[in-house]
């Protein structure tokens, strides 16, 4: 079944909403039979900032008192406020693209307090070159062979100006 706003089979449900009201967002998942007593994982990529951080807040607590065990994985940006992180805002700027929680991204350490301000019992984060010095060897090898990176110094630049952060809840100590 499908219509503008959601896919919906028997083994997978696609739910579109405006996740700035958690109310919106409920009533969609309880229409499709989410059961929240399920071990839940929640993801985001770059979302969290284009909402105010109340927004944002709002979400995340929605998220922490709903599901009992679950873990949230956000992918976003982080070190916002040095020259490179400023400019990144610049040009989104100049493209009518506001960055309505860019506030939160100031450091690894802003993008944890919020998800455990928010009831997670514990989060985690690093920037993605951090990510990236974790891959095996071979791998960065083929990933830097597939595209030639003349800008090195660049890359790392943006590689730590995004992160990853993951928060999770037990309730039931899995």
């Amino acid at each position: 079944l499908a219509d503008s706003h959601s896919l919906d089979s028997s083994r997978y449900s696609l739910v579109g909403a405006d996740l700035r009201f958690s109310s919106d967002l409920e009533e969609k998942l309880k229409k499709h039979n989410l059961d929240v007593q399920l071990p839940t994982l929640l993801v985001a990529e770059c979302v969290l900032v284009y909402m105010t951080p109340q927004q944002s807040s709002n979400l995340l607590k929605w998220a922490a008192n709903t599901f009992p065990v679950a873990m949230f994985i956000n992918y976003e940006q982080v070190n916002m406020t040095d020259r490179f992180g400023q400019i990144m805002i610049e040009n989104l700027q100049r493209r009518q693209c506001n960055l309505a929680g860019v506030e939160v991204c100031r450091s690894l350490d802003s993008q944890r307090e919020r998800l455990l301000l928010n009831g997670w019992e514990a989060a985690r984060a690093i920037d993605m070159m951090k990510v990236y010095s974790f891959l095996p060897q071979a791998d960065v090898k083929r990933i830097e062979g597939l595209e030639f990176l003349d800008e090195k110094e660049l890359f790392e630049q943006l590689m730590q100006h995004y992160c990853i952060c993951w928060a999770s809840k037990d309730g039931s100590n899995l």
